[in-house]
């Protein structure tokens, strides 16, 4: 079982530049549960991501991971306990898929440390997780989409952090890629208790797989919740202003979002 690790976000603003894109953000992500951040794009999701890892640095406020801020907590202690898959990673030409994924390993290791049997293990395990043993002596180059994104999940797996944050892991994959990397992601919470925070385009599937919602507009949070109490026509609307119905998921019993245009389509019968 994962150890939990408490994260918060404080009063928190970041931007690029002179451009604010976060303003006043606080959020306790709840530990253990998968929380998705929907909203507009160029709401601030990504950045907000971005800064909960440490690879921005807020202009106000602060992150804190069990209560210290992550721009104070050394690096490698840091990578132990918080994993990014960041958005379109790039991976090293021509590195073969059992490298890139034991890159994940770096931040046990010091600089006299040596590779031990718990790295092999821990390799060995995301590679089984994700489903990509079999993939270990090829290129990454090679791959299909979404055997390149279960590659890119084994590596920030085989980091074993308690709290993983990906960024839109889901995007250019066909839907039967995206359903894989999202049930392999609800595999890895409820199995090893990890805390996952995602950033979803798909509203329904942030939805159906996300014990907690944030909805942001506009570089503020605008609904955090259940998927319940986030995912309604009246939020859904303020958030994407998008003319929208919600009705119930028949398969999971989650909130729905059907968008309405302005054109009705009928069925000929």
């Amino acid at each position: 079982m994962t150890l939990h690790h408490q994260l918060i976000v404080n009063h928190l603003s970041a931007g690029y530049d002179d451009k604010i894109i976060l303003q006043d953000i606080n959020i306790n992500i709840e530990a253990g549960q998968i929380t998705s951040i929907i909203g507009a794009n160029a709401c601030g999701k990504s950045t907000l991501l971005r800064t909960m890892s440490r690879l921005m640095s807020p202009s106000q406020g602060q992150v804190l991971l069990d209560g210290k801020s992550i721009h104070s907590t050394p690096s490698r202690q840091l990578a132990q306990t918080l994993g990014l898959l960041p958005q379109s990673p790039i991976a090293p030409e021509g590195i073969t898929v059992g490298d890139l994924v034991s890159r994940g390993r770096h931040p046990h290791h010091g600089f006299i440390s040596r590779w031990n049997k718990a790295d092999d293990n821990a390799i060995a395990k995301a590679l089984e997780t994700t489903k990509t043993t079999e993939l270990m002596d090829r290129e990454i180059d090679e791959l299909s989409g979404g055997q390149r994104q279960r590659v890119w999940i084994a590596m920030a797996l085989a980091q074993e952090t308690s709290i993983l944050l990906l960024d839109e892991p889901t995007t250019f994959l066909d839907v039967a890629h995206q359903m894989e990397v999202l049930d392999l992601l609800i595999d890895l919470n409820q199995q090893q208790g990890t805390t996952i925070v995602l950033v979803l385009h798909d509203l329904n599937l942030a939805a159906r797989y996300s014990d907690q919602l944030i909805a942001m507009k506009q570089g503020q949070i605008h609904a955090y919740g259940t998927p319940t109490n986030v995912i309604t026509e009246g939020i859904i609307q303020s958030v994407f202003g998008l003319h929208n119905q919600v009705i119930l998921d028949p398969l999971s019993g989650h909130p729905m979002v059907l968008p309405i245009g302005r054109h009705k389509i009928t069925k000929n019968t």
